[in-house]
């Protein structure tokens, strides 16, 4: 039987916006299924349990941020503009894409052991690995100072990826006012020569410009 797209996609966009609000314990599908109009059975036959809804909210986040930054890093080929980058969209995702952001990261103890996640870890790895590489390129090319690459990775994610929990979009700062703080105070630790930063964490800049681009072309689709 042909599922109908539109409500699976209701469905899961109500599932990302509860687990946002409330966390993935306290969501519940049958409140779920109240918001929207439908029995619960609807949504077990659409997705089968909870668990498999998260795991495809956190593969669906994953691979929409792997590709922007694929799509950014065609148009910035310096390991500082990659790195740059990477920041600048972790803190426009948190207005872009807020429920899905929010949802994906405070349920990201979820993904340590449980066997369902698996490719959701793989995907996450592959994130780090790509930052890791700009990395060891910047140190390797005399651009950024001899670190220990994947403390500093950890460091980036680690930052990055709890701005969730302070973040209010429509609040004093703006996403790309915060990415041009986290981008300054990184690469101002990184960079060898620190001539080029300014422009490089330029909230309105070439970097900045590209992330918004990529974000504002996927949205359009």
């Amino acid at each position: 039987m042909v599922r109908p797209a539109g409500r699976r996609k209701e469905i899961l966009e109500s599932f990302i916006r509860h687990v946002a609000e409330y966390g993935y314990e306290r969501t519940n599908l049958g409140d779920i299924a109240k918001e929207l109009g439908m029995s619960k059975g609807t949504i077990v036959h659409h997705f089968g349990t909870k668990a498999q809804m998260l795991c495809e909210l956190e593969e669906n986040y994953m691979n929409h941020q792997l590709d922007a930054v694929r799509s950014m890093w065609e148009r910035l080929a310096k390991p500082q503009e990659r790195i740059a980058a990477i920041v600048f969209a972790s803190a426009i995702l948190q207005v872009v894409a807020r429920d899905a952001t929010v949802a994906s990261q405070r349920e990201v103890v979820q993904l340590a052991d449980d066997p369902g996640m698996q490719e959701v870890r793989k995907l996450r790895r592959e994130l780090q690995r790509m930052t890791e590489e700009e990395l060891r390129r910047g140190i390797d090319e005399g651009l950024f100072r001899p670190v220990d690459v994947e403390v500093v990775s950890l460091q980036l994610w680690g930052s990055v990826q709890w701005m969730w929990v302070w973040f209010q979009p429509g609040g004093r700062h703006t996403p790309e006012a915060i990415g041009s703080t986290f981008v300054d105070v990184l690469l101002g630790g990184l960079l060898v020569d620190r001539f080029g930063l300014s422009a490089l964490s330029d909230p309105n800049g070439e970097v900045a410009t590209v992330v918004r681009e990529t974000f504002a072309a996927d949205a359009a689709k």
